[in-house]
């Protein structure tokens, strides 16, 4: 938009320059002709008789000058206050009176007006070059116009950005209270949702559990089915979990990261870690965790736990057997940094932007795992953002996945 002003600026101000700058070299021009029948008389009678002319004082103004030479090109006289500074161009194209263009000249300070003066010889058949009569006028005039016209625009350019920029600002405050209203009205809807559905489904876990603790007292293919519904109740409860968690850190006004308590990160990943390895092992997996000592930071620990635990997860499920996981933490700069990597399967890199999306899960990652929600990672990101972090990922196919957190430290 500025962009647009500014063109259209530069088109107004040179439109108008060229027009004033037209409009003084034809005053000018008028002013010369109409000094044009004094020339005979200075010859014959000299400067006194400047004082009864009066056709050429009407059209004089401060700033102007003008001046009356001979055919040589010999000042005769001169009237008015500045006068340039540059000589009589005598053969620059000289003209007839209303025949063509005059000479404009221009000293930097002036810019003068030149006209040739011809009278008829004595047989008419002839014309005989009786002198010059030059017009100059100060550039002060056009140049304080100028830079008037220069001040008004911008003055005008600058007004009516601001009042744009106040009409964009108000009309996307209509537009979008209406989405605002509707993204809270579902954020609203999912966390019902959840509290609704939780009562139910802890009855049907409830029973499930109840009745697969009498398992053997049951068919064969009843079992089975009782199996099957334990894990849908199951995935269905961590759905409603991770939609609510994600509906709560939407909503609430997450505090300032100096608003946490101080925490010892080090010994939340040692813990988790301690989870992570039993798991590791029984998929026949390598483990290791390279934990730097006192290293604190502000934060929640239970939502810490829960982003490390994802990572942790995911790094375990996507990795077969004879792999490695490695957990680090060290510090960088003003940053606590944990790095979780992995010798799995990876992510393509035209995926990676999209990894974080809610429910988004790649090709090769369904594979892995059927029952994955796609809200891990969106959990993950969720976190960092709400305990000013970063989180940065390197990926490559067939080779594994590494993922740095960032977080503040104390």
């Amino acid at each position: 938009m500025s962009a647009i002003f500014g063109i259209s600026a530069v088109a107004v101000y040179s439109v108008f320059h060229r027009s004033l700058q037209k409009d003084r070299n034809e005053h000018l021009q008028t002013l010369a002709q109409a000094a044009v029948p004094s020339l005979d008389r200075i010859k014959t009678k000299g400067n006194e008789s400047l004082q009864r002319d009066l056709p050429w004082r009407s059209l004089f103004e401060k700033g102007q000058s003008l001046e009356w030479f001979d055919a040589d090109g010999k000042l005769l006289a001169r009237e008015g206050g500045d006068f340039p500074d540059i000589p009589l161009v005598k053969n620059s194209v000289p003209v007839r009176i209303h025949e063509g263009s005059p000479l404009i000249q221009k000293d930097g300070k002036l810019t003068s007006v030149s006209i040739a003066v011809y009278a008829d010889s004595e047989d008419q058949k002839t014309l005989n070059l009786e002198g010059y009569i030059r017009a100059s006028e100060s550039n002060k005039a056009l140049a304080s116009r100028l830079d008037q016209l220069q001040l008004g625009l911008k003055i005008g350019g600058m007004t009516a950005l601001i009042l744009i920029s106040i009409a964009s600002g108000v009309l996307t405050i209509v537009v979008l209270r209406p989405i605002k209203k509707s993204y809270q009205h579902l954020r609203q809807f999912t966390a019902d949702v959840s509290h609704e559905i939780s009562n139910p489904l802890t009855a049907i876990i409830t029973t499930v559990q109840l009745m697969e603790s009498h398992s053997e007292e049951l068919p064969v293919d009843f079992v089975k089915k009782i199996s099957t519904i334990s894990s849908a109740s199951e995935q269905i409860k961590h759905l409603m979990e991770d939609l609510r968690f994600l509906s709560q850190t939407d909503s609430q006004i997450r505090p300032s990261a100096l608003e946490y308590p101080t925490i010892p990160l080090d010994e939340i990943l040692e813990d988790i870690a301690d989870n992570f390895e039993t798991q590791a092992y029984n998929k026949e997996l390598g483990f290791e965790f390279h934990l730097s000592p006192d290293v604190s930071i502000k934060g929640d620990s239970h939502q810490l736990k829960r982003l490390f635990s994802n990572l942790l997860e995911n790094a375990i499920k996507y990795t077969t057997s004879g792999g490695i996981v490695k957990v680090f933490l060290e510090k960088h700069k003003r940053f606590a940094v944990v790095r979780v990597e992995d010798s799995g399967v990876g992510i393509p890199q035209e995926y990676i932007p999209y990894i974080f999306q809610r429910f988004w899960r790649a090709e090769n990652a369904r594979s892995y795992d059927k029952n994955g929600l796609g809200l891990g990672l969106s959990i993950v990101q969720a976190i960092v953002k709400g305990h000013k972090g970063k989180i940065e990922v390197d990926s490559k196919v067939g080779v594994g996945s590494r993922f740095n957190v960032y977080l503040p430290l104390v």
